[in-house]
């Protein structure tokens, strides 16, 4: 279905993005809708089980009451369980290790994974008898409502881990020995916006991205390339060592400093290249790319007349910030920046690593209930897979 065709009500298409990764279905406000009227074939019923055929290849939706009547979209295969089967069930054993390996195993390897309804339908599976069935998915719906718990518990703390931090690199640029002044001031020459529509190419300049933001150089390596030639039309942007890169369209507030070992790469669209002047920081310019301050002037005057908030580069360089004008004074909030930065880090990484255990933790109880190598009727869920094999 075209993009074009989508509406802000009627009725709603739900996309593989719109499944999360523990098969739960994303608030309706980031949902899409369709006008025209869904025949009977398409419209999905309580019960029914989506399982996705590209992408988030194996990702497994069970259809709630709620969703009666929503549609889904074409990277979706949608799967209707016999009255002699429990859905609950089968929405289990497609979460399992058995189900998940042997639909990776048997992939179609192309541009993107593709894996059709027929290779679903003849993945072979054990189910023991109907009661059996709803006692099994009876535990597995307490026991994964349990660790769903601790999920949630563990996010919200990353949100305030994350939102501490931010607060304490506002108040670190915020003193008072500090001189408001605007970006631009601060810059040797104007933001840029990158290139406009790439051309991917096997061997040419090393293109960065939005995403590449995230951890630019680790990713030095794997970075995208377009033809020099493409490149040179957006000279401006070419990449020096200590240029500070943001994105601007879409997510706004990914900030990173381009590293010695990616001088000559150029950048997306989505992403501004500033080049500090000869004095200032380029690690603090960065740092303040990704607090409140910055981010509250990015919601004033984003754009909203594309597809995607944009924000203006005449509007970026006009954003006020408070900075130390000293040198040393540069050097010592570095410091204090780092070290919020670094105490945010660690414990964010403890806290993933944490929700990575419960979702391993989570398939290991559900593939062991599923094949049977343990009795439901007398398991707590806390220690029944001790020792257990999740194959």
């Amino acid at each position: 279905m075209a993009a074009d065709s989508y509406t802000a009500s009627g009725t709603r298409l739900i996309r593989t993005s719109d499944i999360a990764a523990d098969g739960s279905l994303r608030d309706a406000e980031f949902g899409i809708f369709v006008e025209e009227a869904v025949g009977p074939r398409h419209e999905l019923q309580s019960g029914d089980i989506l399982l996705s055929r590209s992408g988030t290849l194996g990702r497994s939706f069970l259809v709630p009451e709620e969703a009666n009547g929503h549609t889904y979209a074409g990277f979706l295969i949608r799967f209707r369980p016999r009255k002699s089967v429990e859905p609950r069930f089968l929405s289990y054993v497609t979460q399992s290790v058995k189900f998940q390996e042997a639909v990776h195993s048997q992939a179609v390897a192309s541009t993107i994974q593709n894996f059709n309804a027929d290779r679903y339908a003849n993945i072979p599976m054990c189910a023991p008898a109907l009661e059996e069935q709803c006692r099994i998915a009876d535990f597995l719906d307490a026991e994964t409502a349990r660790i769903g718990l601790m999920v949630r518990l563990r996010d919200r703390q990353i949100r305030l881990t994350e939102e501490r931090a931010s607060s304490a690199l506002e108040d670190a640029f915020n003193r008072a020995s500090h001189k408001l002044t605007r970006l631009k001031y601060l810059l040797a020459v104007k933001p840029r916006y990158g290139v406009l529509v790439p051309q991917f190419a096997d061997a040419g300049v090393r293109f960065i991205r939005v995403n590449d933001l995230l951890d630019l150089p680790g990713r030095a390596e794997s970075l995208a390339k377009i033809p020099d030639s493409l490149s040179a039309q957006y000279a401006r942007t070419v990449a020096r060592p200590g240029d500070v890169l943001l994105s601007v369209v879409g997510t706004m507030g990914r900030s990173a400093v381009v590293p010695p070992e990616l001088a000559g790469a150029n950048v997306a669209r989505a992403v501004a290249s500033l080049r500090p002047q000869t004095g200032v920081s380029p690690q603090l310019m960065s740092t303040w790319l990704t607090t409140p301050s910055f981010l509250r002037q990015a919601v004033d005057v984003t754009s909203s007349d594309t597809a995607q908030p944009t924000l203006g580069m005449e509007d970026l360089g006009n954003f006020n910030l408070s900075w130390p004008v000293a040198a040393e004074s540069q050097e010592d909030l570095l410091r204090a920046t780092g070290a919020i930065r670094e105490r945010r880090d660690n414990l964010v990484q403890l806290l993933r690593g944490q929700l990575q255990l419960l979702a391993e933790r989570r398939q290991a109880l559900i593939t062991a209930a599923v094949t049977g190598q343990f009795d439901v009727s007398t398991a707590s869920g806390r220690n029944v897979t001790d020792g257990v094999t999740a194959s």
